[in-house]
This record gives structure tokens, C-alpha cells and sequence, in this order.
């Protein structure tokens, strides 16, 4: 059973209809005590990081997400809460991130090193590249296109993390993962079949069919 955090600021009803569709056992819960019992947690998450921290804090949620990383339960950060997992974020002020894997968030400039500029956010279809290909979430995948809406990015010096990236302006991570805890930049639920790939990947990772560590 996959547990859906609900914190407020999250892609709640395009995450539920895309498991339903894929038939994946979930609930949806902002209670501590009820989120204990899942198998494996979704964290989905759109809007500002330091918005989003805050309120993970004050509901006791961000604790709560630590232990059960630290725990070794699978955890799913998407977009917006795939940046939570990280160290931290420059976005409306310094703020502290849940630290469980090396990295920190960063705006896109918005001009490249040879001064043409390029639009922020980086929105819409692009193409990825799989650093690990055997990862458990890229089973049964090809490389192709996913949706993206985001004005931050990940950047990180441990290329470990780094299960899939895409270009804009230089690599964007756009999977990413350490053993139990992984995370997509971009939205599964929006991104067609192999999206929904990955979310249905992610629910035999929860259900013991496929280890994270393969």
C-alpha cells in the first residue's frame, strides 16, 4: 500500500487518478499514525520550497520523513518534492531542505555562459538520458520524452544520485535516487506511458517484487 502525503501543496488529484489508472493500492493522508502504515510513501509537491518546509515542519511531517528514509521504506519524491529531499534550496531565502540526499537547489540563470538567454521555467516536453539504466524505476523503459514545469534545479557533485538527466542549459537530474529514496524532477503523472511506467516501477518496489538496491 503506497501512502500519499498530503501537506498541502501538493499534485494530489493528478497523483491519485494516475494510480487508480495503473490500479496501485494508495491512500491519501496527512496523518502521521495513518502514513506509518503504507509500504512506501509518495511526497509530490508543487508551489515553494520554503513554503513547502515550513509546513512539513510545523505538521511534524518532515520528521516524520526522515525516520522512515533513514528506515529504509521506499520514499518517492515528485517534482517540487524531489527537491525536498536534497540539502537545501536558494529559492525565497535560504532554507534547509530534509538533507537525505547530497545536492542543493538552484534558479535557473536564465543565460548561458555565452550570453543568449533561454526562458525560465524550463516547461514542456524534453528528453532524457538514464545514467543508470538498471535502476529498479527504469524498468522496462527506452529513453524518451517527459513534462516538466520547474524554475529550480538540483545541482549536485556526486553523479552517483544521478539516475536520469535531460538538457537545459546543462544537465537538469531528472530521476534521481539512493538505495531506498528516490525522487523524478519531472511530473509521472503528466508524462504519458513512460511516466507511468515509472510510478507503476515504483509500486513493485513497494509491493517486494523488485529490491531498490538492484
Amino acid at each position: 500500500m503506497i501512502g500519499v502525503i498530503d501537506y498541502g501543496m501538493g499534485n494530489l488529484h493528478s497523483v491519485t487518478k494516475a494510480m487508480e489508472r495503473l490500479e496501485l493500492e494508495y491512500f491519501l493522508s496527512e496523518d502521521i499514525q495513518e502514513l506509518k502504515k503504507a509500504d512506501g510513501l509518495i511526497l509530490p509537491g508543487v508551489g515553494s520550497f520554503k513554503d513547502a518546509m515550513t509546513i512539513l515542519e510545523a505538521k511534524g511531517q518532515a520528521g516524520f520523513v526522515k525516520e522512515w528514509a533513514e528506515d529504509g521504506k521506499p520514499l518517492l519524491g515528485i517534482c517540487l518534492g524531489m527537491q525536498l529531499l536534497f540539502e537545501g534550496s536558494e529559492e525565497n531565502g535560504e532554507t534547509e531542505g530534509l538533507n537525505l540526499l547530497p545536492g542543493y537547489v538552484r534558479r535557473f540563470s536564465g543565460v548561458m555562459e555565452d550570453g543568449t538567454k533561454y526562458k525560465v521555467p524550463h516547461m514542456g516536453w524534453n528528453n532524457v538520458s538514464f545514467q543508470q539504466p538498471d535502476h529498479p524505476l527504469l524498468q522496462s523503459l527506452n529513453t524518451g520524452h517527459v513534462y516538466f514545469v520547474h524554475s529550480y534545479v538540483v545541482r549536485t557533485d556526486d553523479e552517483s544520485v544521478l539516475i536520469a538527466t535531460s538538457e537545459y542549459d546543462g544537465p537538469v537530474p531528472a530521476v534521481v535516487g539512493r538505495d531506498n529514496v528516490m525522487g523524478t524532477q519531472f511530473h509521472p503523472e503528466k508524462s504519458s506511458q513512460m511516466g507511468m511506467t515509472i510510478l507503476k516501477n515504483f509500486g513493485a518496489l513497494v509491493a517486494g517484487k523488485v529490491s531498490a538496491n538492484e
